[in-house]
């Protein structure tokens, strides 16, 4: 059973991304959604969710793209999937039943899950991807003359 949903997990990659290959220049949502095999359109509102949090921040013009607002350090997994599931909730109509009687009991639960990932930072899943390969730029393109 999964407790995240796609749009949380999602959330997490992009923040993920962004961490690891916006170095000194913004990653832009084409670049990042070739990198995963995602239709960029699927990202772009998780993304413009991060940046109203104040999570990611955009840069426009023609080599704009999203860096991460604030240090790594300083920004919790929990925060990042708490804003993909209130950006989920945005677009979902729930039946009665399930908001009455199921919903207090999956909050319940889920706030536990959250308090955990509250714990773990994105500078925690950054060191995981950085020791498993993760993060490494293309060389650059050398031209000898």
């Amino acid at each position: 059973m999964r407790l995240l949903p796609r749009p949380a997990r999602f959330a997490l990659m992009a923040a993920l991304d962004v961490a690891l290959y916006a170095r000194g220049r913004p990653v832009s949502s084409k670049e990042l959604a070739a990198r995963h095999d995602l239709p960029p359109r699927r990202l772009e509102t998780l993304l413009q969710a991060l940046v109203r949090a104040g999570i990611l921040k955009s840069v426009r013009g023609p080599a704009g793209g999203y860096e991460l607002a604030r240090e790594r350090r300083r920004l919790c997994i929990g925060e990042i999937v708490r804003v993909a599931l209130r950006a989920e909730e945005e677009e979902d109509q729930a039946p009665a039943l399930l908001i009455a009687v199921l919903e207090p009991l999956i909050a319940e639960t889920e706030e536990a899950a959250l308090a955990r990932l509250d714990d773990i930072t994105l500078e925690d899943l950054y060191t995981r991807a950085i020791a498993q390969g993760f993060g490494q730029r293309e060389p650059a393109t050398d031209f000898d003359i």
